[in-house]
């Protein structure tokens, strides 16, 4: 295989809920008692980036590794997974599956058949590697977000039809183990916090949950360098954006409600900032550039269902996206590479992934003991 090739998943892989469930010592705990002790659970449902080897007859010969790569999250799943084994508060759930099967992040699409169909027809009208407008249709995308080919376009119905079923079959082998993992374990941490709530003393009882992400602030150019500043509205602070569906003091933006309490989602990012040991508040935003996606959207609107008997037992329930700058996450000498003519991925730094893992610790923990 060529560096140039994309990672491809052996045909055939199906994952387990297990395989997809981290949390500290899990030699010596059980993830009953991981759960019992945990009050974040984070999601990463862009980590993953191996395509399964199904797909591999769909993809556009343009398509490289580092735009394999590029298109994923890959450099938050080593953050998160060391994150779980230092921090005996959280629990993480990661997407083995990379967004081009289907994009988690994005409302399910009730035809995914004819999702594509009008996808495949906007890029076409728009022209090959020119800026299309996907707004609805992005569920799975034919091309990259720097509109860089990524499927090729069935010649026939029939085609297009075997691509919509091939797709849909495969991803019950992984991301639909992920989507019934994470709702899952949504539904137990809530009904833990309650549990934790009734006790005698219980004092104040939070379960958040955190879809975590990253952006690059550069696209990709045709020789694979990563060195196109994106237009400053698109553009993150130098570390993370947090998102709660509000404006950028993290309050309700007109009917829009928000899926983590302002006061609070403003606590989580002083916290960042001194977890992060930011030297610029501005490093730290709230809902800039992004508002946060469907994870966040769906939880949220569990929550707000849960509304008068949270209140009732004194529990608090919040949803909140992060969304790191990626250039922030990789290092100056990692960036550094990827902003050169290229076709494959740097792996990532061991000592900058444990450093990031304890900064994510250091925040919510201060989260947590802000009184």
């Amino acid at each position: 295989m060529s560096p140039a090739d994309p990672l491809l998943l052996p045909a055939g892989t199906t994952f387990t809920p297990a395989d997809l469930t981290f949390y500290a010592d899990p030699t010596r705990r059980t993830l009953d008692e991981a759960l019992a002790e945990a009050d974040l659970l984070v999601s990463c449902p862009h980590s993953g980036a191996a395509i399964p080897a199904e797909l591999a007859e769909f993809l556009a010969p343009e398509f490289t590794r580092r735009l394999q790569f590029d298109f994923s999250d890959c450099s938050t799943a080593p953050v998160v997974r060391r994150w779980a084994q230092i921090d005996p508060r959280i629990v993480y759930v990661e997407n083995p599956h990379p967004r081009m099967l289907r994009d988690p992040n994005r409302a399910k699409p009730a035809d995914l058949y004819e999702t594509l169909r009008e996808a495949f027809a906007r890029v076409r009208a728009a022209g090959a590697w020119n800026k299309v407008d996907l707004t609805g249709v992005d569920a799975i995308r034919p091309v990259t977000f720097s509109f860089y080919p990524l499927l090729r376009e069935p010649a026939d119905d029939a085609g297009l039809r075997r691509l919509a079923e091939t797709f849909a079959e495969v991803a019950e082998r992984g991301l639909g183990v992920y989507e019934r993992t994470r709702d899952q374990l949504i539904e137990r941490m809530v009904e833990l916090a309650f549990t934790r709530a009734a006790r005698p003393d219980s004092g104040r009882v939070e379960f958040t949950t955190l879809s975590f992400h990253d952006t690059m602030n550069h696209t990709t150019t045709r020789d694979g360098a990563v060195n196109v500043e994106r237009a400053a509205a698109d553009r993150l602070p130098d570390v993370v954006a947090l998102s709660n569906r509000g404006d950028h003091r993290g309050d309700r933006i007109d009917d829009n409600p928000v899926t983590m309490d302002p006061d609070s989602v403003r606590a989580l990012a002083r916290a960042h900032r001194a977890g992060f040991e930011v030297a610029d508040p501005d490093d730290v935003l709230l809902n800039q550039p992004y508002l946060g996606s469907q994870e966040i959207i769906s939880a949220g609107a569990r929550f707000r269902a849960l509304g008068p008997r949270a209140t009732a037992a004194g529990v608090a329930l919040g949803a909140v996206q992060a969304e790191f700058r990626r250039e922030y996450l990789l290092g100056p000498a990692l960036t550094e590479t990827l902003q050169s003519p290229g076709v494959g991925w740097p792996d990532p730094d061991p000592e900058r992934v444990d450093m990031l893992a304890r900064a994510c610790k250091a925040s919510w923990d201060a989260y947590r003991d802000r009184g």
